[in-house]
């Protein structure tokens, strides 16, 4: 059923590009007689029937009908632009390639009608795949200088491709030539771009050129939080910990969720400057400010190693009631089965089995946009090509 509702509603423009072909043709109709009439005749019965087709929700007769009213009133080029639309939408990428470039060679098409077919043609390249054609024509169509509401849309289809494949520079560089307003609706994408440079520059060991990358990011999205955490990075490479620390905290700062991201990192540097027990005072400030269960652990090996493991067994069953957590329970589980006696070892060691099991099958992160869900961390979401919105699970199953 939903598939047949899509395809009504993609064929509602079509049908009314038709009416308007099948209406402008009767109102001139006055103006030939004969042969033309009887043009025009034709073109009201396939309109017709194809609009009892649609009524009817036979989409595909529809379709047909209409198809055949166009072959006679070939003038509107609406209705072929229509027609291609939902060619593409179909998947039938083809047929819209071959109206679009049939259009593009007519003599009298106007301005404004050849840069919407020219753009129209260019995304039927994009999404079949063909993206050097599709480049070719959307730089022709910014050379052209078009109206504003087309030139963003080449611009923007451009930045797209470029992503697609890979060419952060170039896509920063098209980005570079829209206006401000324009720009703030892809800035948490061009921030990315300008980390995935700044990765392939620590790659390199260009470390300057990856540094001037990251504050690119930051000038496009001061919230994302990948350039801080590719700055600790670099920091780290060259042995930099006070300020690799101050990146980390900046992570936190600018998205909570992401603490439990930065622990391993922030323990090593903290190690590096000897300074543990300050790691444990900023650790009991995040319990309060991005509560999480990883934090919630670390606070317990400290414990551990300061008081003893009863302390911090007791501590995780306190935390653990406020903020349940499968994985809080594991650890729980381990420190009973360190503390608790020999009979009762080996029934835990079993439900211990039972609950790492779901632990390790439960992913790590979700995007926030379309739901998928993996154990490793995606910038980009491989399903909804979002960048950004794939973060930490929380709850009972997450942090």
């Amino acid at each position: 059923m939903p598939s047949e509702i899509n395809d009504y509603l993609l064929i509602v423009p079509l049908f009314l590009a038709v009416a308007a072909g099948w209406w402008l043709g009767r109102r001139d109709r006055v103006k030939a007689e004969g042969q033309t009439q009887r043009l025009y005749s034709n073109v009201s019965r396939d309109y017709f029937t194809g609009l009892d087709y649609l009524l009817n929700e036979r989409t595909d007769e529809a379709i047909e009908s209409f198809i055949r009213a166009l072959e006679v009133n070939s003038d509107t080029i609406p209705a072929h632009l229509a027609l291609a639309k939902l060619f593409r939408r179909k998947g039938d990428v083809d047929r819209a390639i071959q109206i679009h470039q049939n259009l593009l060679v007519r003599p009298n098409l106007s301005r404004s009608e050849f840069l919407r077919v020219q753009m129209a043609l260019a995304r039927d390249y994009y999404a079949v795949g063909l993206l050097d054609r599709a480049e070719n024509l959307l730089l022709e169509i910014v050379r052209q200088r078009p109206p504003k509401p087309t030139l963003v849309k080449a611009q923007n289809l451009l930045i797209s491709l470029y992503e697609k494949e890979s060419e952060w520079q170039k896509a920063l560089d098209v980005a570079a030539q829209l206006a401000p307003e324009e720009r703030k609706t892809v800035q948490r994408e061009l921030a990315h771009y300008c980390c995935e440079l700044a990765e392939q520059s620590i790659n390199n060991h260009q470390y300057k050129d990856a540094v001037q990358h990251l504050k690119q990011a930051d000038s496009y999205d001061s919230t994302c939080v990948r350039p801080c955490m590719i700055n600790a990075r670099i920091a780290i490479d060259q042995s930099q910990w006070k300020a690799a620390i101050k990146h980390l905290k900046q992570v936190v700062e600018r998205d909570p969720l992401f603490v439990s991201e930065i622990l391993q990192m922030l323990r090593y540097c903290y190690e590096q400057l000897d300074a543990l027990p300050e790691m444990n005072l900023y650790l009991r400030r995040c319990m309060g400010s991005a509560p999480a269960t990883s934090v919630m652990l670390a606070v317990a090996d400290n414990i551990k190693n300061e008081q003893g493991l009863y302390v911090a067994g007791s501590f995780v069953t306190e935390e653990l009631k406020k903020r349940p957590s499968v994985k809080g329970f594991n650890r729980l589980i381990d420190m009973h089965i360190e503390h608790g006696a020999e009979s009762a070892r080996e029934s835990l060691r079993v439900l211990r089995g039972l609950t790492g099991q779901l632990e390790l099958s439960k992913p790590n992160y979700r995007c926030n946009n379309c739901g998928f869900s993996a154990k490793t961390l995606h910038w980009q979401c491989p399903s909804c090509k979002k960048w950004g919105a794939t973060k930490p699970i929380q709850g009972l199953e997450g942090e």
